[in-house]
């Protein structure tokens, strides 16, 4: 491959990775200041290569957004609303057990459940609701909670943070979202979300998990006022902890969605933004497994063209998502199995169906 960069200013780090040693942070901010695209891909893709062959995964999954009552008003999100504010919602535990039982029948095998931070809901009605889903069938995977919710249900229930974790997990929570991170650097979450969690406590949330055996997602999000430094910063802490835990399955780039937030003057990520940062995730994260393209919110043609861009995971069916398209996705709310093998084929890689692990299934 390093015959390809004699011309690159990349040719060095192509050099890094063809033999495959680990990138620095200049290199990944080098990486995230270069306009050569098809360089980076390239780089990625053959790391994705090295790692799962020709393979790109989904799921049959059901997302539940239990509530969007919110304690919290980041300027980021549009997801979230006030008590008999126009909007709001929540659903109760046997409607949540009816939207898993229709599901069940589409052959799903994950729960991916998050909402707000609801203002008078106590740990029990969490527990109860992991109890009810996990009864649907005891072989649903629940994928739940970012950092933040475990956060503050500990403190509603006056618990630590493993304590906490154990309640839940004794309940049926099976993996943790990797929701919430945002960007790490404090400047950067005092604009977007001045009232969440600091890094160093979302990181602590993730590490307890994984100290425990469970596993969890990481992600990022970009396309606000967050600076190339500031993305590198981010990477190298998920890295970081990775290195200590080796807690993550998969690292997913979030792209920010502007409408109907507070910050609607910004632009968000372009799609090339967003392939770049995909395949530069591939590439510095080094002891992450997976790297997956959320087709929800970045639309099913940049996530067939991310395939190539070190992404090796499309997600998988959905099902009435509402955070992203609450705050303007016009993608659709589910795709069929159908649809996600052909898209992987399409893009022209053999389509894999794994489980919230990334155990293969059939």
């Amino acid at each position: 491959m390093n015959r390809l960069f004699d011309k690159s200013e990349l040719r060095d780090i192509a050099a890094t990775v063809e033999v495959g040693q680990r990138l620095t942070d200049a290199e990944c901010l080098r990486l995230f200041a270069s306009n050569d695209l098809p360089a980076i891909g390239m780089m990625a893709d053959l790391v994705r290569e090295r790692r799962h062959g020709n393979r790109a995964f989904y799921i049959l999954n059901r997302h539940i957004n239990y509530s969007n009552l919110c304690i919290l008003d980041c300027d980021f999100c549009a997801f979230y609303r006030r008590p008999k504010q126009e909007g709001a919602y929540e659903y109760t535990v046997a409607e949540m057990v009816a939207k898993a039982q229709a599901a069940l029948a589409l052959g799903i095998t994950e729960l991916h459940i998050v909402g707000g931070l609801h203002p008078t809901w106590k740990l029990d009605r969490y527990v109860e609701m992991l109890r009810a889903l996990r009864a649907v069938d005891h072989r649903l995977h629940l994928k739940a909670f970012t950092a933040i919710e475990i956060r503050h249900l500990a403190k509603i229930s006056k618990r630590s943070i493993p304590e906490t974790l154990a309640v839940l997990r004794e309940a049926g929570l099976g993996s943790l979202t990797g929701g919430g991170a945002e960007i790490f650097a404090p400047e950067v979450r005092q604009v977007i979300c001045h009232a969440k969690e600091t890094a160093e406590e979302w990181l602590e949330v993730h590490r307890e998990w994984h100290k425990m055996g469970g596993r969890s997602t990481c992600t990022m999000l970009i396309g606000h006022v967050e600076k190339p430094e500031h993305r590198v910063d981010h990477l190298r802490r998920l890295r970081e902890l990775q290195d200590e835990t080796g807690g993550f399955t998969a690292f997913v780039t979030l792209a920010f969605h502007p409408e109907n937030t507070q910050l609607f003057h910004l632009p968000g990520p372009s799609g090339a933004d967003l392939l770049k940062t995909l395949a530069i995730a591939r590439l510095y994260l080094d002891n992450v497994p997976h790297i997956k393209a959320y087709w929800v919110l970045m639309g099913m043609k940049l996530a067939q063209t991310a395939l190539s861009f070190g992404v090796d995971d499309i997600d998988g069916t959905v099902i009435e998502e509402k955070i992203y398209h609450m705050a303007g996705a016009k993608t659709p709310q589910q795709m069929a199995r159908e649809a996600l093998e052909c898209a992987i084929r399409e893009a022209g890689r053999a389509p894999v169906l794994r489980d919230s692990l990334y155990q293969e299934i059939g």
